[in-house]
């Protein structure tokens, strides 16, 4: 029996990286650091929003690209799904604002997600679903965030900010179809934050393990083996990126050579996106990715769970490449500022009258 999800595919993807940048050897050195840090987990740089840069601003510009690859009509797209850890009101969603700014019809099912890193991937598949079962044509999702952390925290060296849309569609249109998905989830409590609390904490090396690695790795094995494939299979690899070594072990823990790795890998030169993470990767393969080619894609979200997700890349590509800006041309697109600048365009510093 044919998979549900094998009826779907990605449309159009689209990507934002903001401008500023923020060396890690800098927040490295303030806080007393050990400088070979950045080198063990291989982070140079983070992106950095500024102070009129949000989850809804990013999250719009990576979805207008999205559409743009595309070519759907907006008012055709029955469902839109913001994944954000950082969104800018407390009760009142994301996704209604980016939505309308998009033109998108009002008859459609909109909503916030909320799984730590993986709520932009929860989208996806959840979008995924309502076209496979005939409810709508196209659905869009998107995973943005402004990372946070607390000053001082080793988690202030990757928490970046970026966002990555992806509109979703029956197959026969698609740039690069769905062949399998697969969702793992435990309550393995790794990174959290209470309400009230200005920054998240987390469990230090447990968020390595049993968190990350063994979500990933079984969700990935899940996959090939409901699919009968191995990591031969695959052309490339992108995996949920909270710093830059993470991708690389665990690709290597499932057998998967570093060149089908490195394509997909964004985060030393600006950072971890949260959940925009794995989904950026993604983005960056399929902006020269060739028709017939196979990519697995394991998004992460601390609580904890992991998507893995099959793709085959089709004939419609090509065309759609040149569409919208690529990742790489997003993280070229830099300029430096230094730490007092990121203090304060992201509310660091707080004055008090």
């Amino acid at each position: 029996m044919s998979r549900p999800e094998a009826r779907v595919g990605i449309l159009g993807w689209g990507a934002y990286i903001p401008r500023q940048r923020l060396r890690a050897s800098e927040i490295a050195g303030l806080w007393g650091f050990e400088p070979s840090i950045t080198k063990v987990l291989w982070i140079e740089e983070k992106a950095v929003a500024t102070a009129d840069e949000d989850a809804v601003t990013m999250g719009w510009y990576a979805a207008k690209s999205a559409i743009t690859r595309a070519g759907v009509d907006p008012q055709e797209i029955g469902a839109v799904f913001v994944g954000t850890e950082s969104k800018p009101y407390a009760v009142k969603p994301s996704a209604t604002i980016i939505a309308d700014a998009l033109n998108v019809s009002s008859k459609k099912l909109s909503t916030d997600m909320e799984f730590a890193c993986r709520a932009g991937s929860e989208g996806l598949r959840i979008a995924t679903a309502l076209v496979a079962s005939g409810t709508i044509k196209y659905g869009l999702a998107i995973g943005s965030d402004t990372a946070q952390a607390n000053p001082g925290d080793v988690l202030e060296l990757t928490a970046s900010s970026g966002a990555a849309a992806y509109v979703v569609g029956p197959a026969e249109e698609a740039a690069a179809r769905f062949e399998g998905m697969v969702t793992y989830i435990t309550d393995t409590p790794d990174f959290w934050r209470r309400d009230c609390s200005h920054y998240p904490l987390h469990g230090e090396g447990f968020t390595g393990d049993p968190a990350y690695f063994h979500h990933i790795m079984t969700s990935v094995k899940m996959l090939m083996e409901e699919l009968g494939l191995g990591p031969e299979d695959f052309d490339y690899a992108v995996f949920h990126q909270p710093n830059g070594k993470f991708p690389l072990r665990v690709g290597k823990k499932l057998g998967f050579p570093k060149e089908k790795i490195l394509p997909g890998v964004v985060t030393p030169w600006i950072g971890n996106t949260y959940n925009a993470s794995a989904l950026l990767g993604l983005a960056k393969v399929l902006d020269s990715a060739k028709p017939g080619q196979r990519i697995l894609v394991a998004p992460f979200g601390s609580g904890a769970g992991s998507d893995a997700i099959s793709i085959i890349v089709t004939d419609k590509i090509v065309e759609r490449q040149e569409k919208a800006p690529k990742v790489e041309e997003l993280i070229a697109r830099k300029k430096y500022i230094s730490y007092a600048q990121y203090a304060r365009s992201r509310h660091i510093i707080r004055r008090i009258f």
